[in-house]
């Protein structure tokens, strides 16, 4: 298991915190693995989600660090959404 996994887990936990998240989504990372999050928070899993979101490591670390909106990601490509385009929508606005 990626210890880069764990700790973005850990940051999305925090991000999590206080906000509900009543669906699922995954985030799939380019070599590296996935993230599964859901009502019970982040956890590194490659289990089935309502949403899944693409990108390469540098990108989702942007998108964590807060220095790259997931919508901005989106619309340059830099991140697909596969599944429920509101639940990522939601999603945006909870990491923002």
């Amino acid at each position: 298991m990626s210890d880069t996994l764990e700790k973005a887990a850990a940051v999305l936990n925090e991000k999590l915190a206080g906000g509900a998240f009543d669906a699922s989504a995954k985030f799939a990372i380019a070599d590296l693995g996935a993230i599964v999050l859901d009502a019970d928070g982040a956890r590194v899993s490659d289990d089935e989600a309502d949403v899944t979101l693409s990108a390469d490591a540098g990108t989702f670390e942007q998108i964590l660090s807060g220095d790259l909106n997931p919508t901005g990601a989106f619309m340059s490509g830099k991140l697909s959404v596969d599944g429920d385009m509101g639940i990522a929508m939601k999603l945006a606005s909870v990491l923002a």
